[in-house]
């Protein structure tokens, strides 16, 4: 009787019940399906939204699930019918992973807003993993001048920025404000600079001042040093200001210092009521609206941007089998900027 090849075999974080703590785990290399891609994981980042996966928060979630919806790798195997990309090229995921490519949103090419939209660690296997495979419509090139662990945070958190302020009303010359120094802060304050605004960051405590300018704000404000909306009317008022925190107040907070047609853009999250009146918003005839992510073409534009202009997000790096460390310091606000796990590549 002939031998029988054993299944290579690959590494894989996995959460095994809502709330339980990552474990690594060897799990079969599978080969990709029609329409499909392996890459090999080269960094994941690690995002809040990770959380919210691993709770089992998300519908539609099954555990027990390997969460990681940031990744960068390189493609290692093609399904039938996959075009335009081939074994080697340096690719991206980010929240979309993927499509059904037939409903009104998809058509119009708001395909975030897909009615069956896939999300890496909730619809399949995510990125904190040696493997991962994809629906090829939601790869993005990766450009030479970025590695994999720069590449990955930009791919959620990146495009999350990048994608608001392009879409906003702001045009460069213009007053925009980040609120917020965060995960998302930090890269909104980088975009905003580069895309030629006058910028302006908002956070709490003057020891952030220096940051502030560092990542390449024009102006700082401490939220604790008296009315937001105050200074950014003295400034002449912010025609976007873009709430990266998950403060509800803090972002209220600033819409009386909206200018003429001016724009609070929401990327944070907060179950929270904003407070606002009708008359704010008319004073000034003012908009509040959110936006969310991207699409695969809108994270390859914010790589290509990032890559020109010298956009980082700010990261720290840990190996795939410290996963639970990473997690642990972006839960506890230990983190400095962003989490990214590598896989050793």
């Amino acid at each position: 009787m002939a031998a029988t090849t054993p299944t290579p075999a690959v590494r894989s974080v996995q959460v095994a019940a809502p709330g339980a703590a990552p474990e690594l785990v060897e799990v079969p290399l599978r080969d990709p399906g029609p329409g499909a891609v392996r890459i090999a994981v080269e960094a994941c980042g690690v995002c809040h939204s990770d959380l919210l996966i691993a709770a089992g928060m998300l519908p539609g979630t099954t555990f027990p699930v390997t969460p990681g919806h940031e990744i960068a790798g390189q493609i290692d195997a093609l399904g039938d019918g996959v075009q335009g990309w081939k074994v080697g090229d340096r690719v991206a995921v980010g929240w979309f992973g993927g499509s059904c490519g037939r409903c009104d949103a998809c058509r119009s090419g708001d395909a975030i807003h897909c009615a069956l939209l896939q999300v890496p660690g909730a619809a399949y296997p995510g990125g904190y993993a040696d493997s991962v495979i994809v629906p090829a419509d939601a790869l993005a090139a990766v450009p030479d001048e970025l590695t994999a662990a720069e590449a990955a945070p930009l791919a959620c958190a990146g495009v999350t920025v990048f994608n608001a302020l392009r879409r906003a009303a702001a045009r460069p010359g213009d007053t925009v404000a980040i609120l917020g120094l965060g995960g998302l802060g930090h890269l909104g304050v980088q975009f905003a600079h580069a895309m030629g605004f006058r910028t302006v960051a908002i956070a709490r405590g003057s020891e952030k001042e220096p940051l502030a300018h560092e990542l390449g704000a024009d102006h700082y404000v401490d939220s604790t040093a008296g009315s937001v909306a105050d200074v950014l009317q003295a400034l002449g008022g912010a025609k976007v200001v873009l709430a990266t925190v998950t403060d509800a107040d803090a972002m209220s907070a600033t819409i009386d210092g909206l200018g003429r047609r001016g724009e609070l853009v929401i990327v944070g999250v907060s179950p929270d009521r904003l407070a606002v009146s009708p008359l704010q918003l008319l004073n000034g005839d003012r908009r509040i609206y959110a936006h969310s992510s991207g699409a695969a073409v809108d994270i390859q534009d914010t790589l290509r941007f990032a890559a020109r202009t010298g956009v980082r997000a700010w990261i720290e790096e840990l190996p795939l089998e410290q996963t639970g460390a990473a997690v642990a310091k972006m839960t506890n606000g230990r983190a400095r900027f962003r989490m990214v796990v590598t896989t050793g590549r």
